[in-house]
């Protein structure tokens, strides 16, 4: 029997009869006993009866790397920018993001370790009775329709593990975390059941949504066995560091502990607590990444001193008898779970640990990634066991960078995408990208309604939707800098319609890091397809289309700064027929930052390599068919460069065009052509302006660049040529 609870009284709220909470607290039996009622005027349900449901598991991707292009072309130009009727009719979804503002505060680096440990000590206050559901008031309130994660513990029982992620999870999911008291000493299978009953009944209550459920080490044994027996229930599982390997642990803990001196055990906590995580990366959780070096120290120095005696809960948390049953109970739990791999049907993503003392889990995630049908793993070579309370790690940013968010049986990259909040905006732009944009030092400007062009993006309307239209760099390294730029100036997302083998499992490893490709996905990229064109315009976004695409971007030698668009106007009809803006710009540096050595050609030349090319080749998908002409001719391939001295990044976004009432006009063929290269033009122009125009530039060179913020200026003010 178990309990859920719902209570906003405080962030941890030890749920016994001893403290009983001052305010409502809503509770359900899951069993078919009595509830035992946490206060006079909770409300209790028992005999609860659970409907099963026929519809296949796993989520469906909902105009996304699957869906085909007809013709090859983005857009069918003989439809007048409209979709097949099925697709426009059964969008009716609200985007996530409208409830959501861009660089929203997710609470990320504000907590560290001593709080889940000062957490702890007042949730085992007495701590008797079964096991239990409980909802951390930290968490807050969910936007709209949002799916349920189910948190489940490792070893501690306690159900804080997520303490450094609730105020971020508590905006993209109900949160529910499961608590083990510590002198509960319920078995295995009980625990499943309890598990069990929670998932089915959400299920019943809304069978068209996910259920997510987290589990640590021990909880992820706990998952699995739930996901076996539920294959019919739409379930996403997060296994961070699963003890599925506990068989093949390194460190005989059951053995020592039993041999351990009673006089002995206060230690023990002291020792596990080391050997499970990293301290010196639980430490670090709430050290801002652009401080001082001696600052950093003197804030690592004083969050290690304060953890230190913190620690000693530990021996509360889990007493010697405790934690010989839980090890026991860790045994089964991870032979139970090895042998019903083969059932799980559900969606699953690994996070292993490089740095795991107590389970092997690096080996483990390739185990599980081909022994589970529906499996990805992301690797943090740097994290210990205990790796969400450690530093570097925002669970709600993997799985929004993995497309593991969802709120429907569909995955819709647009009506789910959850904006970046403030602390991934940092992390991307500061410490992933941060030495590439140091060296780049983007210098934006656009065109006001009058032709006169200014600094900065002035020119660009605030109000979508708003339609990109631009020349696609080497590599697309323009991206980076252009979406930093609109959400530091102008607090707008721009979203990027990539190529659809950033979503497929090419960019899938046995090993695979949190990567580049991820933090695209988090930044708001879609895979290019026409329906999610209609989408984004549809919710007045302001995207970011290449129709030059992988052509431009892996261009061969002597074709800088060329466009090689299609002959038919692809995205001129969807425009008007939601009345965008286009604003066609142009944007120059490749040449400033790297040679290209070795284009497609010289590659096929080159023995074993031209084997690696095709393989790549084989396994990636074409957006536009042969068809198309030169624009659809270029095969996937990692172009050979050779660094320079680091220019700068130019971008000019052109007089915006407005197709307002002109979807009547642009109906004819003649009219759509003359707009489309019209944009084109306009495109070839800001090129050929920022090419003359950084001739003028003084600091065009990292070194004048370097010299002028040693003397005169912070990080993005560096100044360009007069336009």
């Amino acid at each position: 029997m178990a309990s859920i609870f719902t209570c906003n009284i405080s962030p941890y709220v030890a749920l016994n009869s001893g403290n009983k909470p001052r305010f409502g607290v809503k509770a359900q039996s899951l069993g078919g006993g009595d509830s035992t009622v946490w206060s006079s005027d909770a409300i209790v349900v028992n005999g609860t009866s659970f409907v099963g449901t026929k519809e296949k598991n796993g989520a469906l991707i909902d105009g996304g790397c699957g869906e085909k292009v007809k013709n090859g072309a983005l857009i069918d130009g003989g439809k007048n920018g409209r979709l097949n009727p099925r697709i426009e009719k059964r969008w009716v979804k609200e985007a996530v993001f409208k409830d959501l503002e861009v660089l929203w505060d997710d609470g990320h680096g504000t907590k560290t370790v001593k709080d889940y440990l000062d957490g702890a000590k007042e949730i085992i206050k007495p701590d008797g009775g079964p096991p239990r559901w409980f909802c951390p008031a930290e968490c807050g309130k969910p936007i709209k329709d949002s799916p349920v994660l189910l948190f489940l513990p490792g070893l501690d029982g306690v159900g804080l593990g997520l303490a450094l992620h609730h105020k971020a999870l508590g905006k993209a999911f109900e949160v529910r975390c499961l608590h083990i008291p510590v002198n509960d000493r319920t078995t295995f299978e009980g625990l499943v059941k309890i598990v069990e009953e929670t998932v089915r009944l959400e299920h019943a209550s809304s069978p068209n949504k996910p259920i997510y459920l987290v589990g640590e080490s021990f909880g992820a044994c706990l998952a699995l066995a739930v996901a076996a027996r539920n294959p019919k229930i739409d379930l996403v599982l997060i296994l961070v560091n699963p003890a599925t390997s506990f068989s093949r642990s390194q460190l005989p803990l059951l053995p020592i502990l039993e041999a351990l001196p009673d006089g002995l055990h206060d230690v023990f906590p002291y020792l596990v607590g080391f050997v499970t995580g990293n301290p010196v990366k639980m430490a670090m959780a709430n050290i801002e990444y652009k401080l001082p070096p001696r600052l950093q120290f003197q804030q690592l120095y004083h969050n290690l001193t304060a953890l230190l005696p913190s620690v000693s809960v530990l021996s509360d948390i889990i007493p010697k008898e405790t934690l010989i049953w839980r090890l026991k109970l860790l045994k089964s739990a991870a032979a139970y779970a090895n042998s019903r791999l083969h059932a799980v049907k559900a969606e699953v993503l690994v996070l292993a640990s490089g740095n795991d003392n107590l389970l092997p889990s690096k080996d483990e995630a390739r185990h599980l990634k081909g022994s589970l049908k529906n499996c990805k793993v992301r690797y943090f070579k740097d994290n210990g066991h205990s790796m969400l309370v450690e530093d570097g790690l925002n669970l709600l940013t993997i799985i929004k960078g993995t497309c593991k968010y969802r709120r429907s049986r569909r995955l819709d990259l647009v009506s789910d995408f959850l904006p970046p909040s403030m602390s991934e905006f940092k992390c991307a732009f500061d410490e992933v990208t941060g030495l590439f944009r140091l060296a780049t030092c983007s210098a934006v400007f656009s065109t006001l309604d009058d032709g006169k062009i200014v600094k900065g993006l002035a020119g660009v309307p605030d109000e979508g939707p708003v339609l990109f239209i631009g020349y696609h760099m080497l590599m697309g390294l323009e991206i980076y800098s252009l979406v930093e730029e609109f959400l530091r100036e102008k607090n707008i997302m721009v979203r990027g319609i990539a190529h659809p083998d950033l979503f497929s499992e090419i960019m899938e490893g046995s090993s695979t890091e949190f990567s580049l490709s991820d933090w695209m996905k988090v930044m708001g990229a879609v895979p290019v397809t026409a329906s999610n064109l209609f989408k984004l315009l549809s919710t007045k976004s302001h995207v970011l289309l290449y129709p030059g695409g992988q052509r431009e971007a892996l261009h061969y030698k002597g074709e800088a700064y060329k466009l090689f668009w299609p002959d038919q106007p692809e995205f001129v009809r969807m425009a008007a027929r939601f009345g965008a803006t286009i604003v066609p710009f142009g944007t120059v540096g490749e040449d400033d930052i790297a040679e290209l050595a070795l284009d497609y050609h010289d590659l096929m030349k080159i023995p074993i390599v031209n084997d690696f090319a095709r393989d790549l080749i084989s396994r990636s998908s074409r957006v536009r068919d042969e068809s198309k002409g030169e624009v659809a001719s270029t095969d996937l391939f990692v172009p050979g460069l050779l660094p320079k001295i680091p220019g700068r990044f130019y971008f000019l976004f052109g007089k915006p065009i407005k197709t307002t009432g002109m979807k009547e006009m642009l109906e004819d063929k003649e009219n759509a052509s003359q707009l489309y290269l019209h944009v084109k033009s306009e495109v070839q122009d800001s090129i050929a302006y920022l090419l003359k125009k950084r001739e003028e530039d003084p600091y065009r060179s990292i070194i004048d660049r370097t010299i002028y913020r040693a003397f005169y200026s912070p990080l993005p003010e560096v100044p360009a040529f007069d336009p």
